[in-house]
């Protein structure tokens, strides 16, 4: 067999997202091939070389110390060795360490090749229905303020969303995911490959009536907006910070009228304005 390393350099490979079984054929030549292996966490990564009964070292490389890590693999790549980085699951240096090393291969013209393989964000979106226009956004922010920025940001994208989120935070967010993405359709994908893999589909405003176990992987999809319903009944922050202004010289009456093309009810707005005047 033709070995599939045309080059030397930093092979950035794709690793199952459960189910050991799809590794492909190039990866795993590749990784059985190469000096040295990053990943995140060599205890989960050894079970997938011992599976396939590779030997080569492992050298943990996560996100604390990636920075100080970098220079020395750069040294052992400009030296001709054959380095592969993989992550726990998925495609390294997508939600997932990896991008400053590939930047600093980049600044020294050491060849990048990636090895293409299972995907959470690819595969939670095949199957969910949606349009295939689509925004991948990843994990969203820890802080209130800025997990609130991005719920009305992503709100006003009129195709597919995907996003990565802890069981435990979809279920505390709850109500906003709700605010921010109702009359919109989403599909909960958890454990995907695996043995208790499980997708759940319905309507965002029904979210509430699901069970949703705190536990697994979860990666979530949720729909474009439908023609139906291309405004949104709510007032976002834009929208108050709008009013408030207005407030100071233009009456409630007008300000009502102003987003009367919104759809927003009156007294959503009326309520809010006087709660401003209060």
């Amino acid at each position: 067999m033709i070995s599939q390393l045309q080059k030397k350099g930093l092979y950035l490979i794709s690793t199952p997202i459960g189910n050991l079984g799809d590794l492909t054929i190039r990866a795993l030549e590749i990784l059985k091939n190469s000096e040295l292996i990053l990943c995140e966490d060599t205890r989960v990564s050894i079970k997938l070389l011992r599976h396939y009964n590779i030997k080569t070292q492992l050298i943990s490389f996560h996100k604390f110390n990636e920075r100080k890590k970098t220079g020395d693999i750069i040294k052992n790549l400009i030296d001709g060795k054959t380095i592969s980085l993989i992550s726990d699951a998925g495609t390294p240096a997508i939600s997932d360490p990896g991008r400053v090393l590939v930047k600093e291969c980049i600044s020294n013209d050491i060849p990048v090749i990636p090895i293409p393989g299972a995907s959470s964000v690819i595969s939670s979106l095949s199957i969910s229905g949606f349009s295939d226009r689509f925004i991948f956004y990843g994990f969203l922010d820890e802080k209130k303020n800025k997990l609130n920025k991005e719920l009305e940001f992503l709100s006003k994208i009129n195709c597919s969303i995907i996003i990565f989120i802890p069981p435990k935070k979809l279920i505390k967010n709850l109500e906003k995911v709700i605010k921010f993405f109702s009359k919109r359709e989403i599909v909960l994908c958890r454990e995907m490959t695996k043995i208790h893999e499980e997708f759940v589909r319905c309507k965002v405003e029904d979210l509430k009536k699901i069970k949703i176990y705190d536990k697994g992987e979860l990666t979530i999809v949720i729909s474009d907006i439908k023609e139906s319903t291309n405004t949104f009944n709510f007032l976002t922050e834009s929208d108050k910070k709008i009013i408030k202004k207005m407030l100071k010289n233009t009456s409630i009456k007008d300000i009502i009228k102003k987003f009367t093309n919104r759809k927003i009810p009156k007294k959503t707005i009326y309520n809010f304005c006087l709660k401003l005047k209060k």
